[in-house]
């Protein structure tokens, strides 16, 4: 196997400083011996199109001929680092890419080849304009094929120069990619200099699957930010066939990893890439008990133009289909505007003076594209969707509303559905109140809790339980029982309004003297110690000033025996979904149950947050 090119080979500015320091470090002179003596060479992991099964391209990733002197790749660069060897390390990895994908007939592929260069050695005096360019000639690459993969790892010394060096790059032809995303230093300031077009979502971030993770709702944002601005998301490091799961439902449709196939010296084929037999494109899980939670729940694909089609095309879609509204438009993939069929007829079919047609015969669509329309996530509430619509010009109001998902087109809703969606909905909420205290019961709880674990979102449930109320109510009459329970109702609400801001606040009446109240993690502790305290200043309100005195009463007991029953007071179970990975309200009520036994265990009102994972 061929590892190096003979330096004689390339012009004089490329060849490597290879002198010798006799003081150097330890490391510094095992480096130097890898460099020096044909010790590195190249294999390569392909980056895959998950949804066509095709190879989009090859990372050449270095590799020690024999034994690494250093317990991984990693610490061999970190080494270099620290013994000032960074930049003849890193052309020499770029020369061995090149040469060996080369030596495997890449060229004549169409797949792509990324190469690794560190930040610091585009800042390099030595660094010389042309390098890559003369080295990609010599070996027969297209500049248009050759990614150059930034890494975040290193801090950039000098921005200024450090986005030069790139703008050079992308001016020649080679395309650019962030490595290792959000796990070094550049993050959203790289991408934003750089306008990279490949982000490699780093590995840690796939670590946790569950979709309520942070991790999760990272990569959700990251993905839907590149893709709203025209960047190429790879998920890299996909190991398990849940990694390959996340990619699909955030839309990243290109992914890297060990699950895929791992580095080789040849060129992986389609045939060997490896993909779960039961991989298969998951249904939104948005809708439950038959009610329409997100937009997502009812947006329509509709087959959308490019902007670069001709107006005719336009028009022969609104003629083949009479019930077509709207069409929406992509610009290189991407959301760009939106035909209204009215207005496109009037305007530029009809004309003012009749000549419309003719005028616009030749014309594309990016010519009388409308670039004024509503686009919302999948995962927005209709509710939340239906006061954006107010918000439009008058003539844009009754548009279709673009629904993407992970900044992608999805799909399309009408005004009058998502009107309809939001009727519905308060239809049911109406018929669930509970009638003592007007708040939400059982089914639209669920539904809630249904709706904010398909969002993703992060929230502790909050589950509430008078203490020995049976006895109170046989001693103090159903009548006080439903004071107690309309004051906790109320109370409830007011923490609510004290501490969370946030629309994922919510309190429901389950039933009897069962509440839960949903909340932000970082709040439900206060709020469930502020309930508390609210609680325990009404108790001279429930109890008589002898009980008050005594601090407890008389009643009878489940089996009918008279004994001594402590004041009013609550238990509170508290689930986090920061903790469970849970997917059903089913395994919340669960653990909340059992979190509310715990509680009642202890006298007086006691708070019971489960921590564990």
């Amino acid at each position: 196997m061929t590892a190096l090119i003979n330096p004689q080979q390339i012009p004089l500015a490329m060849t490597l400083n290879t002198t010798l320091i006799s003081h150097a470090p330890l490391e510094g002179v095992m480096i130097r011996d890898l460099i020096e003596n044909s010790g590195l060479t190249c294999h390569f992991q392909p980056i895959v199109n998950i949804d066509q099964g095709k190879i989009l391209g090859y990372e050449a990733l270095c590799r020690t001929i024999g034994a690494n002197p250093f317990d991984s790749i990693e610490e061999l660069f970190h080494q270099a680092m620290l013994s000032d060897l960074t930049f003849e390390l890193d052309m020499l990895c770029r020369q061995n890419g090149m040469a060996l994908a080369a030596a495997r007939g890449l060229p004549e592929k169409s797949a792509l080849l990324f190469l690794n260069i560190c930040p610091n050695s585009l800042l390099n005096p030595e660094h010389h304009v042309g390098t890559t360019a003369l080295l990609a000639n010599r070996y027969g690459f297209s500049r248009q094929n050759i990614v150059l993969e930034i890494t975040e790892h290193e801090a950039v010394a000098n921005y200024e120069t450090f986005t030069k060096a790139i703008s050079h790059y992308r001016s020649k032809g080679f395309k650019v990619a962030i490595d290792d995303f959000g796990a070094g230093f550049g993050g959203l300031k790289m991408l934003s200099l750089i306008e990279p077009d490949f982000v490699k979502i780093d590995r840690h971030f796939f670590q946790d699957g569950p979709k309520n993770s942070i991790n999760y709702n990272l990569i959700d944002s990251i993905a839907t930010a590149c893709h709203r601005i025209g960047i190429e998301v790879i998920g890299e490091g996909v190991e398990r066939p849940q990694d390959l799961r996340i990619c699909l439902d955030l839309g990243i449709n290109l992914a890297q990893g060990y699950l895929l196939a791992r580095p080789a010296p040849e060129l992986a084929v389609e045939a060997d890439i490896h993909t779960p037999a039961d991989f298969q494109p998951q249904p939104s899980a948005t809708n439950h008990f038959d009610e329409v939670i997100c937009v997502g729940d009812i947006a329509v694909h509709i087959e959308p133009l490019s902007d670069s089609d001709r107006t005719l095309d336009a028009l022969s879609r609104f003629n083949q289909d009479p019930n077509l509204f709207c069409l929406p438009v992509l610009r290189k993939g991407l959301l760009c505007g939106l035909l209204n069929r009215h207005r496109f007829m009037e305007n530029h079919m009809v004309g003012r003076f009749g000549y419309g047609h003719s005028l616009n015969y030749y014309k594309k669509i990016a010519d009388n594209l409308e670039e004024d329309f509503l686009q919302v996530p999948h995962h927005l509430s209709v509710e939340d969707v239906s006061r954006k619509i107010p918000l439009r010009r008058q003539a844009q109001v009754y548009d279709d509303i673009c629904v993407t998902r992970s900044g992608s087109y999805s799909g399309v809703v009408s005004v009058s559905n998502i009107l309809n969606a939001v009727t519905e909905n308060s239809m049911m909420q109406a018929r669930g109140a509970n009638p003592l205290t007007g708040l939400p019961g059982n089914d639209y709880i669920q539904r809630k809790i249904a709706k904010m674990l398909s969002q993703s979102i992060h929230f502790d449930v909050c589950y509430i339980d008078l203490d020995s109320f049976k006895p109170y109510n046989d001693r103090h009459g159903f009548a006080m029982g439903d004071q107690v329970i309309k004051k906790v109702a109320e109370l409830m609400v007011a923490a609510l309004h004290k501490w969370e801001a946030s629309p994922i606040g919510f309190a429901g009446h389950i039933g009897g003297d069962d509440f839960i109240l949903i909340t932000r993690p970082k709040n439900s502790i206060a709020i469930c110690e502020y309930l508390i305290a609210a609680f325990a200043d009404c108790l001279p309100f429930f109890h008589s000033a002898e009980e008050c005195r005594l601090n407890s009463y008389r009643s009878v007991d489940r089996h009918g025996k008279e004994q001594q029953f402590g004041l009013l007071s609550l238990s509170i179970g508290i689930v986090s979904t920061e903790i469970h990975p849970i997917s059903s309200f089913a395994e919340v009520s669960s653990i909340a149950s059992d979190l509310k036994k715990r509680a009642k265990e202890m006298a007086g009102s006691v708070i019971v947050r489960d921590r564990r994972r």
